[in-house]
């Protein structure tokens, strides 16, 4: 009985501390953005508490002290990086442009040991099915795919044109089940009466008909009422 209750002990001391740590180390960025060291760090220090968890004979706090050390050095890689170019390519991937002017590059794709099917699918998943769009595309460290067009094929913008628009603004929620969300509402330019105006110009009568509703500083409303038609993919 003691046997099982140390595991689980270590278990809610280990992945509390695991919690943290990997917060440390990847901040605020999606698993499948980390850099390669950062993505080491993580394996290593979950290989740390699955050992940690199940063999009794590893003792706890040498565990805990390994994954704290592994996180401040990661930290300190981090640091290194930013503070020197050649360190940071020592422990990381460089941006390789692997297409410009409408040609894959067959010896930067060689280099970063991708294949041209893996190259075109990653240009497919950025709605480029013809090379000839393409002036630059770049494969970042993290593994994704940036794309330059050229000029031709960018589409065209209210800027292109020279018309002017509305300064855009944050939507923000004005109606929430039915009810008026005053935290926010006070945040907006608009009374209660206001919006119960916009509502009445977009056939609605009564607040307890929407769902959800938001407004900009210009103005546009949104609004998603109660009664909705039955919507599936079959």
């Amino acid at each position: 009985m003691n046997e099982y209750l140390d595991i689980l002990l270590r278990l809610i001391s280990i992945m509390t501390l695991l919690l943290f740590s990997t917060l440390y180390i990847i901040g605020k960025r999606p698993i499948g953005e980390l850099l390669v060291y950062d993505f080491l760090s993580i394996v290593v220090i979950g290989s740390i508490v699955g050992a940690d968890i199940v063999d009794q004979d590893i003792k706890h706090l040498h565990a805990v002290f390994a994954i704290i050390m592994l996180a401040l050095l990661q930290k300190g890689v981090s640091f290194l990086s930013v503070r020197s170019k050649k360190f940071r390519h020592l422990v990381n991937f460089d941006a390789t442009v692997v297409a410009h002017n409408g040609q894959l590059l067959h010896k930067n794709i060689k280099k970063i040991s991708y294949t041209v099917s893996e190259i075109l699918m990653l240009l497919r998943e950025k709605d480029i099915f013809d090379l000839d769009m393409i002036a630059y595309a770049i494969i970042e460290p993290n593994g994704d795919i940036s794309v330059l067009k050229k000029s031709e094929f960018e589409e065209l913008t209210p800027k292109h044109m020279k018309m002017d628009t509305p300064i855009s603004s944050m939507h923000k929620t004005v109606i929430f089940e039915g009810k008026f969300k005053i935290d926010t509402l006070f945040k907006t330019k608009y009374t209660e009466h206001e919006i119960l105006e916009k509502l009445k110009e977009k056939g609605y009568k009564n607040i307890t008909e929407v769902f959800f509703a938001s407004i900009d500083e210009n103005g546009d409303m949104n609004v998603s009422s109660y009664e909705q038609e039955d919507v599936s993919i079959e």
